[in-house]
C-alpha cells in the first residue's frame, strides 16, 4: 500500500528497485505488442496464443463437446477473428454480476479500398480510405507497411505483411514540394491533404513487354509471385496501410513509449496482463476487448453489437445458469472500467487544456468521470458512488491515479465503449492511461502510467 505521504509525489519517486524492475518487464513485452500486433486480427491472434498459454480454452470447442464448466474454468470466446471476451468464472453465480475490463484493438489507419489499384504516368498507386478520427496532413511521406489479409474465391486466407522487415519494401503517400506549395499552404490544415489524395504510392517499374500501364501490371505481377493474389481479390480483402516499423523507447531517460496505435492498445495490453494474472476468484472476471471503437463501435464486431451478451449466454449456460432473467441481471449488476486512452497535458499546447482537469505523463491511472463533447453530449456519466468505491480500491493496493477531462469544454471531445455498456444498467467509467499525439502515427506514453494502470487493472479484477 502506499504511504499517505506519498500520495501527492510521484509514482517514479516512490518505487523500489523491485517495482522499476517490474515496470520495465511490464514495458518491454507492451513495446513487442505494440511492435507486432499492428491489426485487430493480429491482436486477437496474439492475445489468443498467451491466453492459451496461461490455461484458457476456447468456449466454442466447450460448448461443441457438450461439457459442463465449474467455477474457477478460464476460457475465451472470438468472434470474426477481429473482437473476445476471456472469462475467469468466478464462485458467485454470474448474474450476480462481473468484473469488467472493456478495451478496443483498433486503431486508425489508411485502409485499401476494394477497387485500389490504378497507375498514372508511370506511378503505381493504390487508392485508400482512411479509418478513424485523423489530421490527413501527418500521414503524408511516413513510412508505411501493408497489412491484413486477402481471401480468395475458394475460402484460402492469405495473410499479407509487407514493410515492416528491414530487407523488406516500404511504402508512403507522397506530398507537393515546398517550392510548389504556395495554393496549398493556404487552405486550412484540415483541407491541406484531402482524403482522395492519401493513396500510397506502390510500384514504377513497368512490366517487361508491356506499353499500357506497365507499373500496375507489374505490381500485380509481384502480388501474383509472392501472394498467388489476382486484381480481382482486392474485392475481397481487408488491407491496411499502417505506419513500419517497431515501437521503441522515448527519451534519453527512456521514460516513454513511442509508437502506432497506442490508442488503444495500451489499454487493452494492460488488460489483458492484468487479465492472465488472476487466479481464483469470488466474483466472475471479465477481459472484452472489441474492434469498431474509433468508427463508432458500429458492425459485427464493435460494442454495439450482441456477441457479447451472446457469448455471456453461451458461458452461462455450460455452468447451467442461463436463463433470459439472468443474463439481464449479470449485465445490470456488473461494474466495468472502461479501458481507454485520455489526452495528455502538452506543455506546446497548453491552450488547449484546463490545467487543473487534464491528465499528466508519469502521474498515474486516468480516470475521465465523463467524456462526450461540449455539454457532455455523447457521454457516459459515472455515478458519485462508483468513483467512491474505485478510489478506496485503488488506494488500498497502492495505485497512483488521477482524474481529468478531454481538454476545455467547448473545444471538442471524445467517446468510448462506455456509454454503450451502461445500456445495460452496469456501473462503468472511462480509465485509462494519459496519450501525447493521440490519434497521430506515432503516439506517446508514460512507462509509469502503463505500469500504474495494469496495477489498477489487476485491483479492479479482484476487488470489484
Amino acid at each position: 500500500m502506499a504511504k499517505e505521504k506519498d500520495k501527492k509525489k510521484l509514482p517514479w519517486t516512490t518505487y523500489s528497485a523491485a517495482e522499476k524492475a517490474e515496470l520495465e518487464k511490464l514495458s518491454q513485452g507492451y513495446i513487442r505488442f505494440l511492435s507486432e500486433c499492428k491489426t485487430e486480427r493480429e491482436s486477437v491472434r496474439e492475445i489468443v496464443r498467451r491466453a492459451e498459454a496461461a490455461g484458457y480454452e476456447n468456449l466454442d470447442t466447450v460448448i461443441q463437446s457438450g461439457r459442463q464448466l465449474a467455477p474457477g474454468a478460464k476460457v475465451y470466446a472470438v468472434y470474426m477473428k477481429k473482437a473476445l471476451a476471456l472469462f475467469n468464472v468466478g464462485t458467485e453465480p454470474i448474474e450476480n454480476g462481473m468484473a469488467i475490463l472493456g478495451a478496443h484493438i483498433d486503431t486508425c489507419r489508411l485502409d485499401v479500398k476494394q477497387n485500389p489499384l490504378y497507375e498514372d504516368s508511370g506511378l503505381a498507386y493504390l487508392d485508400t480510405h482512411y479509418y478513424g478520427g485523423i489530421k490527413k496532413y501527418q500521414w503524408v511521406t511516413v513510412p508505411l507497411a501493408l497489412h491484413g489479409v486477402v481471401v480468395k474465391k475458394d475460402g484460402t486466407v492469405l495473410d499479407v505483411t509487407i514493410g515492416e522487415d528491414a530487407s523488406e519494401p516500404a511504402f508512403c503517400v507522397t506530398d507537393l514540394l515546398v517550392h510548389l506549395s504556395q495554393e496549398q499552404l493556404k487552405k486550412p490544415a484540415a483541407k491541406v491533404i484531402e482524403g482522395e489524395k492519401l493513396d500510397v504510392l506502390v510500384g514504377t517499374l513497368p512490366l517487361q513487354g508491356e506499353e499500357k500501364e506497365a507499373a500496375q501490371k507489374n505490381v500485380l505481377h509481384l502480388l501474383k509471385e509472392k501472394y498467388g493474389m489476382e486484381e480481382e481479390d482486392f474485392l475481397s480483402a481487408e488491407l491496411s496501410f499502417v505506419p513500419a516499423g517497431p515501437a521503441r523507447e522515448m527519451g534519453l531517460d527512456r521514460s516513454m513509449i513511442l509508437g502506432y496505435g497506442q490508442d488503444d492498445r495500451v489499454c487493452s495490453y494492460t488488460s489483458l496482463a492484468a487479465m492472465l494474472e488472476t487466479g481464483r476468484l469470488k466474483r466472475t472476471a471479465c477481459c472484452l476487448l472489441v474492434d469498431k471503437e474509433e468508427i463508432g463501435s458500429v458492425g459485427a464486431t464493435g460494442m454495439q453489437s450482441h456477441f457479447f451478451e451472446n457469448m455471456l449466454a453461451e458461458l452461462m449456460n455450460t455452468l447451467g445458469q442461463y436463463s433470459e432473467l439472468a443474463v439481464r441481471r449479470a449485465l445490470a449488476n456488473s461494474k466495468m472500467l472502461s479501458s481507454d486512452v485520455s489526452s495528455g497535458y502538452d506543455a506546446l499546447y497548453a491552450e488547449a487544456f484546463d490545467k487543473r482537469n487534464v491528465a499528466h505523463l508519469g502521474h498515474g491511472m486516468v480516470f475521465n468521470k465523463f467524456t462526450g463533447a461540449r455539454g457532455k453530449s455523447g457521454s457516459n456519466d459515472a455515478n458519485a458512488e462508483y468513483l467512491g468505491e474505485l478510489r478506496a480500491m485503488l488506494d488500498k493496493h497502492g495505485v497512483h491515479y488521477q482524474s481529468a477531462e478531454l481538454g476545455k469544454v467547448d473545444l471538442g471531445g471524445g467517446g468510448t465503449i462506455a456509454y454503450i455498456m451502461a445500456l445495460y444498467g452496469m456501473q462503468v467509467i472511462d480509465s485509462g492511461v494519459a496519450v501525447l499525439s493521440m490519434h497521430a502515427p506515432w503516439e506517446v506514453t508514460s512507462k509509469v502510467d502503463v505500469y500504474e494502470v495494469k496495477k489498477g487493472y489487476t485491483a479492479f479484477l479482484t476487488e470489484a
